[in-house]
C-alpha cells in the first residue's frame, strides 16, 4: 500500500522527528506535520492507549480528509503499578523535565526500576477504516537524566541491553528499538498482508 500524503496527527515535533526518518518512503510519499495543516484540539478520554490514538487518528482524518497517522504512548513503571501509563504526558503540568522530576521522586531509594516504553499506532483512512497496531521497548529507569536528544522521558528510560538511555543513544538506534519503532514494524506488516 501506498499512501500519498500522510498526516501525522501529533503537535510534538520530536514524534513528528522519529516518524519522518522511520516511515518508508515507499509507502508514504509525503508526512504532513498536523500543526501545519489545522489547528484541532482531540480530547483524549481513552482508558488506553489504543482508544487514544484512534480518536485522534479519524479526528485528524475527518478534519482534512486525508489518511492520518496518530500515536499514543506513555511510560509503564513497574513499582508504580504501571503509572504514568496513559497519563503519561499529563501527570504533572509543565515541561518534560517536571515529569522527569516527578518520576524520579517517587522512584528515590528503589532498586526494582524496571519499566516498558508502550506506543499504539492508529491510521485512519477517511470514510473507510482505521487500523491498530502496538509496540513496546522494555528497560529500567536510570537514577538521574543522561544524554541531550530525545524528548519526554528519554533521558531516563534505558532500553535493556543498553547502558544509555534513550537520549543519549544516536537518533537511529532509538528508531531501530523503540516502542513505535515496533509499534510502525507492526502496523507495517498488517498494512502488506
Amino acid at each position: 500500500m501506498f499512501v500519498e500524503r500522510l498526516v501525522l496527527a501529533t503537535g510534538s515535533r520530536g514524534k513528528y522527528r522519529e516518524f519522518a526518518a522511520m516511515l518508508p518512503r515507499e509507502v508514504v510519499g509525503e508526512l504532513i506535520f498536523a500543526p501545519k495543516m489545522a489547528q484541532i484540539e482531540v480530547e483524549e478520554t481513552g482508558t488506553c492507549y489504543a482508544e487514544n490514538a484512534r480518536l485522534k487518528a479519524q479526528a485528524w482524518a475527518w478534519a482534512t480528509g486525508l489518511p492520518s497517522l496518530a500515536d499514543d504512548s506513555g511510560l509503564e513503571v513497574d513499582i508504580l503499578g504501571g503509572a504514568p501509563g496513559v497519563l503519561s504526558a499529563r501527570i504533572v503540568p509543565g515541561p518534560d523535565q517536571a515529569r522527569n522530576d516527578w518520576l524520579l521522586s517517587r522512584l528515590e531509594g528503589r532498586l526494582d526500576r524496571r519499566a516498558r516504553f508502550v506506543a499504539a499506532l492508529a491510521l485512519a483512512i477517511p470514510d473507510r477504516w482505521t487500523l491498530i497496531s502496538e509496540g513496546e521497548c522494555l528497560g529500567r529507569i536510570a537514577t538521574a537524566p543522561e544524554g541531550k536528544g530525545g524528548f519526554g522521558y528519554d533521558p531516563l528510560f534505558l532500553p535493556d541491553g543498553m547502558s544509555a538511555s534513550f537520549a543519549a543513544i544516536p537518533p537511529r538506534m532509538k528508531n531501530a528499538i523503540s516502542h513505535r519503532a515496533a509499534a510502525l514494524r507492526n502496523l507495517l506488516e498488517i498494512l502488506m498482508q
